[in-house]
């Protein structure tokens, strides 16, 4: 690698010039970028190697993240070779995990109010005023080595990663599990997770639930639609008006529950389900 401007010159060079520079490589103000190495140096001990600053393993990962940039770009962006690309992409992806499961947390732990999406409409209350959040899986699109495909490859029929995650009704997540691959069904990862300390799984408390669709096991504290009834609310609309109590239930649980595909949609929309995960 013999170009005169090594990564770190380059780096430098966005993070001194206009502010739509550092968005369109690392997705990002410079002042995130700036907070978020702050954070990542001081709680989670990113540290400058021998050879490469903190600030550039950084961009190393944020560049690949926000453009879906190659090892072999990367090579020649940074002046770097695939190993050392590679590993500091890997030790930086390690400590944001570590953060997220800090950050991607419940604003009320004890679920100490009814919410208000809830309180104020009859379909919901009162036999839903117990419910704290929805659980549901998305798929996004990966890329890998030819040799490691397979086992992500599912119904989407490309490889992928099935990622499980949890929201509340603010649309906000309160867990995110990734890294699955895309031909692992819901209820292996969801058993996967909750039981496990280290993932911070949040679970319900004594007479709360999380909405689940009929992909994951029924048990307490996850309540799923009657199973053999009518759910997706597409079905309702096409289909005969409303009968009988299970169908009731099924469709509120589905209008219910139908705030984590919204909140899957606002990120889609924003961007942020953009391009591939690498793995």
């Amino acid at each position: 690698m013999d170009s005169k401007q090594s990564g770190e010159t380059w780096i430098r060079e966005i993070l001194d010039s206009h502010e739509s520079r550092c968005m369109i490589n690392f997705r990002m103000s410079k002042m995130v970028f700036t907070s978020l190495l702050r954070v990542l140096e001081t709680r989670y001990n990113l540290q400058t190697s021998r050879n490469i600053s903190s600030t550039e393993i950084l961009g190393i990962f944020l560049y690949i993240l926000g453009t879906g940039a190659k090892v072999s770009h990367c090579r020649e962006r940074f002046q770097s070779s695939r190993s050392t690309i590679s590993r500091h992409f890997t030790v930086v992806l390690e400590k944001v995990s570590r953060m997220a499961t800090d950050l991607i947390a419940l604003e009320d732990p004890f679920f100490s109010s009814i919410p208000e999406q809830i309180r104020n409409d009859p379909r919901y209350m009162p036999n839903f005023k117990d419910r704290i959040g929805a659980i549901d899986g998305t798929h996004i699109a990966a890329i890998l080595p030819p040799d490691e495909k397979i086992p992500y490859i599912g119904r989407k029929g490309i490889p992928t990663q099935n990622v499980m995650a949890v929201c509340d009704f603010n649309m906000c997540f309160t867990f995110v599990m990734a890294r699955w691959e895309g031909s692992a069904h819901d209820t292996r990862i969801f058993l996967d997770a909750i039981p496990d300390p280290k993932y911070k799984f949040p679970h319900p408390p004594n007479g709360k639930y999380h909405l689940v669709d009929s992909g994951y096991p029924q048990m307490k504290g996850y309540l799923g639609p009657y199973r053999g009834q009518r759910y997706h609310l597409p079905d309702f609309r096409r289909g005969r008006s409303i009968s009988g109590k299970e169908e009731i239930f099924n469709h509120s649980h589905s209008s219910l529950r139908s705030v984590i595909e919204r909140t899957f949609g606002v990120l889609k929309k924003m961007g942020h389900f953009k391009g591939y995960s690498k793995l």
